[in-house]
């Protein structure tokens, strides 16, 4: 794999220093200049921070603004929506009271819900605690019944009330055996804590984790003066958006935090910092589950590429992305927080294992659309199975998202993912080149039959919801 040359300009360094950091570490110096190139000429984002800690103690670099027009440079105390990162708290509150024996990963979760609530089985297996922080459950990515008044702030509404509703009437097709990332099930799993504790999520949170570790600007609801420093979030075309609020879901999304925060986290997870939680912390590293091309620890993905196994979780909310990950080998831990919804992942991945590429912006290029009728099939990995069509003179995949690159190798916008497309005499099929520097290969399995398919209007707020690139409507 590559690693992506930055050109060091002296003028445009800088770092903030909260820790023994009296040795500059090149990487730091490194990505400093391309976080700019990210912001000024991709135009990737408003304002990012990274963070490494390692024995060395920490670094920080960051570039750009909490919004668009303000003066101030974010910094290490800039506060971010850390979205799905929240849910490695999640798990992480669950060992805490797996260990000190107030509930067992083993465990039903209706031993802690409300009798009212009917909780699905399958095959006489019922869903447990364990399930919930793996991801396993069955249960899907989001409920059915999430129907939000404003699609500018999706959760804000949705009810406890809801959320037993939807557990009550599901049928989940396996439980225990398949990958299935679930906000609703995380959600669950944090709600189902609180229960137990007999307090809220938030007051779990920052009890039992965040005060030990004095993560000071870490919460849900932030007090007047940690709102000061909270950066505006920017969609994907950088116009600012409004905050998002978790309240039924809070354990898969809802906390806020700070680069320096998540580093102190970070390094009592490599246990740099001495802390009778980790125990604890050490049980969510532990692979529970394997699928392909990664493993599932108590809410951490596990990367093994490139020689090096990487224990990580992303997260995205309405206007921010963010980013931690931990190499325990070489116990080094990174954080990346952006307020704009661009995906961080590559820059976290890189500053672990160089081998996994950072973005770079592709140009697409046109081709003779009668080449691509080639590629039009129906491609399949195991059970799942991916669908390209062409529309004009571009491919779609059936995600919607477009891409257009050279005769047989095509691209994501604003991704690392990319496809190719090969044919010999033994095999054909198409190769999904992911943004983690890994790839995985997809069987042609049939001439593909494509119905004609209506456009419908949408209303302009679902459009903004969803970002959509391609749709009719326009502002």
């Amino acid at each position: 794999m590559r690693m992506v040359s930055l050109l060091i300009i002296i003028s445009y360094l800088f770092s903030y220093a909260f820790a023994c950091a009296s040795q500059t570490s090149a990487d730091i110096e490194l990505i400093q200049p391309y976080l700019r190139q990210r912001i000024e000429k991709y135009k990737k984002g408003v304002g990012i921070v990274v963070g490494i800690v390692d024995s060395r103690g920490s670094r920080i670099v960051g570039y750009g603004k909490p919004a668009q027009l303000s003066e101030r440079n974010v910094d290490a105390d800039t506060i971010f929506e850390i979205g799905s990162v929240t849910k490695v708290f999640t798990t992480t509150l669950l060992a805490m009271m797996v260990t000190s024996g107030e509930v067992k990963l083993e465990d039903p979760i209706s031993k802690y819900l409300p009798r009212t609530v009917s909780v699905p089985s399958r095959d006489g297996r019922e869903i447990t605690l364990l399930d919930l922080a793996t991801h396993t459950s069955g249960l899907p990515r989001l409920p059915t019944n999430l129907s939000p008044e404003s699609y500018e702030d999706p959760y804000a509404d949705y009810t406890v009330e809801q959320m037993y509703a939807f557990l009550s009437n599901y049928s989940p097709k396996s439980i225990g055996t398949k990958y299935e990332y679930s906000n609703y099930g995380m959600g669950l799993l944090g709600h189902i804590l609180a229960l137990k504790a007999g307090k809220s999520y938030e007051q779990l949170i920052s009890e039992r984790i965040c005060k030990p570790l004095k993560m000071h600007s870490t919460a849900i609801n932030l007090s007047a003066q940690l709102q000061t420093r909270l950066a505006v979030g920017h969609a994907a075309d950088l116009r600012p958006v409004a905050n998002w609020h978790i309240p039924t879901l809070a354990g898969a999304g809802a906390l806020r935090s700070t680069v320096s925060d998540l580093l102190k986290f970070l390094s009592a997870n490599l246990g740099l910092t001495k802390t009778r939680m980790l125990p604890a912390l050490e049980m969510t590293h532990r692979p529970r589950y394997s699928g392909v091309g990664m493993q599932v620890g108590l809410g951490w993905h596990i990367f093994n590429n490139h020689g090096t196994e990487i224990l990580w979780h992303n997260g995205t909310t309405g206007g921010y992305s963010s980013f931690v990950g931990i190499d325990k080998k070489k116990r080094r831990g990174v954080v990346v927080l952006s307020n704009a919804v661009h995906s961080v992942d590559d820059i976290g991945l890189h500053l672990l294992e160089e081998k996994y590429p950072l973005y770079k912006e592709r140009v697409a290029v046109q081709v003779d659309p009668k080449l691509l009728d080639a590629y039009v099939d129906i491609y399949k990995i195991g059970s799942d199975s991916y669908t390209v069509f062409r529309l004009l003179n571009r491919l779609f995949f059936r995600s919607g998202k477009d891409s257009n690159r050279a005769e047989s190798e095509f691209f994501i916008r604003g991704s690392n993912t990319s496809f190719s497309f090969v044919k010999d005499s033994t095999f054909a099929g198409m190769l999904i080149h992911r943004g983690d520097g890994t790839g995985i290969l997809a069987k042609k399995f049939g001439e593909a039959v494509l119905t004609e398919r209506v456009a419908i209007v949408l209303e302009p707020e679902i459009c903004d919801a969803y970002g959509c690139q391609h749709c009719s409507y326009k502002k």
